[in-house]
């Protein structure tokens, strides 16, 4: 098969496989790379895949591709890139009449105008004679620099490795600046970052057709980018104020159906609604296709569930108001107690084995403390399988953003396999009081913190 280059954006390194795994099944197009030839120090990875129109198909929705590249040549000099590419006079005779463009770029050193100008200038073996088009050209072609990761990226006089090729795609990284949380009418402290959203969305293999839902909405950034995406979602949260917006940085706005309004999605998002997940109202059947959620951390939102301390009613409560107990009144709110991290998540998990088809996929975020993460924390299920593990770093801790698929039906009495055989907590337990008492004072970014 062709072959061809991903060329990724140099930024959630450890997402872009996992997004470019999902993309190739949301797409329906096979794709074929040695995995061991990726790095995440280079955003360049060679793959196999049928045609260039299949190629900008797989790659229109990625988040983390800027480009893919049709392969003409490489080397470590020019001189090796030009005997390569000059090996295949077919491909480049093709384009000797079209309209076309050249655009250069430099991977770990800024160039220069003048050296972009001169290595368009060597090119000129090409004999293209059409006319150059800076927008729309029938054709255009990538140069590409790579000097690698380094501390003085400048004082670097040689690339590492020379690319070149025919653009044949773009994913859709205009997308961040669409859905930025800077722009949005209305946000609270836990929204996520638009460019994580994203990614979740295609994680999840959000699509028309689709039914998402989301557990712990907030302030519905996953409602929106898998809505976008042409999923019909919904979300619920045990706390109605940030869903109607008497909670957040903006108030006042209607809450998220004022997001909803300014990217005309409400006729994708079906509804919002607040209860305890712990003791959800939905049916005792398959229901979604995926889950997408941010799990409260208890750090900056604190995790509740319903129920009470000593699980008894308080006099107090018993008072009977207008001929009706205070506890069986319509405007009675239900008292709430600390929901811990690692019964959030195995909750969720339960929740996700019951609720989700069969090929329906889990895609959360999980906290854990950086030095004692091992991979046998990420808590398992019968019903489901580990797809994806892929850490964003901040120091002393890390999330992760975890991809599990349903792959079984399972009994009513099928729970998931405890974590007491292991030897410790796992790095996920008691992350509130682990935060504050380990790690928080060297945190450099905070704003992430759920």
């Amino acid at each position: 098969m062709p072959k061809f280059i991903v060329y990724f954006a140099h930024w959630h390194e450890d997402f872009r496989l996992a997004e470019l795994e999902a993309l190739t099944l949301l797409e329906d197009v096979v794709v074929e790379y040695d995995r061991a030839s990726y790095t995440s120090k280079s955003p360049f990875l060679i793959v196999e895949i049928e045609s260039a129109l299949q190629a900008a198909k797989l790659v229109r929705r990625g988040i983390l591709v800027r480009s893919i590249v049709e392969y003409w040549g490489s080397g470590s000099t020019y001189d090796e890139l030009f005997a390569e590419v000059r090996q295949k006079p077919e491909k480049w005779t093709e384009y000797k009449d079209s309209s076309f463009k050249f655009t250069v770029d430099g991977f770990g050193k800024s160039l220069s105008q003048e050296e972009k100008i001169s290595t368009i200038e060597s090119f000129s073996f090409l004999g293209f004679e059409g006319p150059i088009r800076m927008k729309n050209p029938s054709a255009e072609f990538l140069v590409c620099e790579e000097y690698g990761e380094s501390s003085k990226p400048l004082s670097l006089e040689k690339p590492r490795w020379i690319w070149f090729g025919r653009v044949v795609g773009r994913g859709s990284r205009d997308l961040i600046d669409k859905f930025d949380v800077k722009k949005r009418k209305y946000l609270g402290n836990t929204t996520m970052d638009a460019e994580l959203s994203l990614i979740m969305a295609n994680q999840a293999l959000a699509r028309s057709g689709s039914l998402v839902y989301d557990p712990f909405v907030g302030t519905g950034s996953f409602l929106m980018t898998c809505s976008h995406f042409g999923a019909c979602s919904m979300g619920s949260d045990i706390d109605g104020r940030q869903i109607r917006g008497t909670a957040g940085f903006r108030r006042g706005v209607d809450g998220i159906n004022a997001n909803l309004k300014q990217y005309q999605l409400q006729d994708r998002v079906l509804d919002t609604v607040v209860f305890d997940v712990c003791h959800n109202p939905w049916r005792d059947d398959a229901l979604f296709d995926a889950i997408v959620t941010d799990p409260p951390y208890g750090v900056r939102a604190g995790a509740k569930r319903l129920g009470r301390k000593n699980g008894t009613i308080p006099e107090r409560s018993l008072k009977v108001v207008d001929g009706k107990e205070s506890h069986k009144r319509t405007d009675y709110y239900p008292p709430t107690i600390p929901y811990e991290m690692s019964d959030v998540v195995n909750d969720l998990l339960e929740f996700a084995a019951e609720k989700l088809v069969v090929g329906g996929r889990l895609v959360y975020w999980l906290p854990t403390v950086a030095n004692e993460y091992e991979p046998e924390d990420i808590p398992a299920h019968p019903a489901l399988r580990l797809v994806a593990n892929s850490e964003q770093p901040f120091g002393g801790w890390s999330r992760r953003l975890i991809t599990m698929q349903k792959v079984a039906l399972i009994d009513a009495d099928q729970r998931m396999s405890e974590q007491d055989s292991l030897a410790r907590d796992p790095a996920h337990k008691n992350f509130r009081d682990r935060y504050f008492s380990k790690f928080k004072r060297g945190l450099e970014d905070n704003s992430v913190i759920d």
